[in-house]
């Protein structure tokens, strides 16, 4: 065969084709973790820009501290408003972490309804990264609710009655069952029509459940069978092992049932979030 045909037979074949990186397919885990804090750090600076979303994190725990201690804690405290500042205040907190959730569901329906998502649907990256990035963004908003419940309640009179080793387990579990709790928040978003109806069906889920458990009153005064659906309410099970690490009580049984229910609202809610947003999205 002479050079000529040789060189044209080597024009005529395509170059071959370069090998695709095996970075991202060894470490898909890692690269996924990357993508979901690039959109997480997207909610963020959306939030940033528009800070009255943060009033429920902010000040409504401080109004809701202000009106239950000095407006009815002389009467349920029976006349002491500190012991009854004392108990309330983890409830408070666990209250604050689940109707601080309510505004992911509402932000993702928003999102889904202006289109962001079809681009997202349009990127290299796992369909599961959106929502896990809505997530890790929401954490800020659950240390906000700590931070503004625990500093609040220790100007008007909180203290600690274990130790600092306990308080900060006592955020660690409140701010875990929150990042577990917020996929319900996350369906109802992916479900509904318009962001209105989040709300709307999130405060049916979150006031019998906040309302009717241990957070306000003692489960003692209340109905037998109300007393018996507090067994398995996973509020007043939040609340009671946060109560127990910050001011004392019977922590174990209640802590295990805390992370059952986190399992439990892991293992339901996540399957139940990816499949309504590959129908939605």
């Amino acid at each position: 065969m002479s050079a000529a045909t040789l060189s044209t037979t080597s024009a005529a074949m395509p170059p071959p084709a370069a090998k695709p990186s095996s970075a991202g397919k060894r470490h898909p885990a890692r690269r996924n973790l990357r993508h979901a804090l690039v959109l997480a750090q997207r909610n963020l600076i959306k939030t940033a820009r528009t800070p009255e979303q943060f009033i429920d994190v902010t000040i409504q725990p401080m109004i809701f501290i202000a009106l239950f201690v000095y407006v009815f804690g002389g009467a349920i405290g029976h006349g002491s408003r500190h012991a009854y500042l004392e108990y309330l205040l983890p409830g408070l907190l666990a209250q604050g972490i689940a109707m601080g959730s309510i505004a992911l569901g509402q932000n993702m329906n928003a999102d889904i309804e202006k289109g962001v998502f079809d681009r997202f649907r349009s990127l290299p990256i796992a369909r599961s990264v959106p929502l896990v990035g809505a997530v890790l963004a929401d954490f800020v908003r659950y240390l906000f609710v700590c931070m503004m419940t625990l500093g609040f309640g220790y100007l008007v009179g909180f203290r600690i009655s274990t130790n600092p080793l306990a308080l900060l387990a006592g955020i660690g579990v409140a701010l875990a069952f929150a990042l577990c709790f917020c996929w319900v928040s996350l369906w109802v978003g992916l479900k509904a029509r318009t962001p209105g109806s989040v709300q709307g069906v999130m405060f049916l889920l979150i006031f019998p459940l906040s309302f009717g458990s241990s957070a306000f009153v003692s489960t003692s005064t209340m109905p037998g069978w109300l007393q018996g659906w507090n067994k398995v309410n996973p509020i007043t099970r939040l609340v009671d092992s946060v109560r127990a690490l910050l001011v004392g009580g019977p922590l174990t049984t209640n802590l295990l049932a805390t992370l059952a229910w986190m399992a439990g609202l892991l293992a339901v809610f996540v399957p139940l979030a990816m499949r309504a947003y590959r129908r939605r999205a």
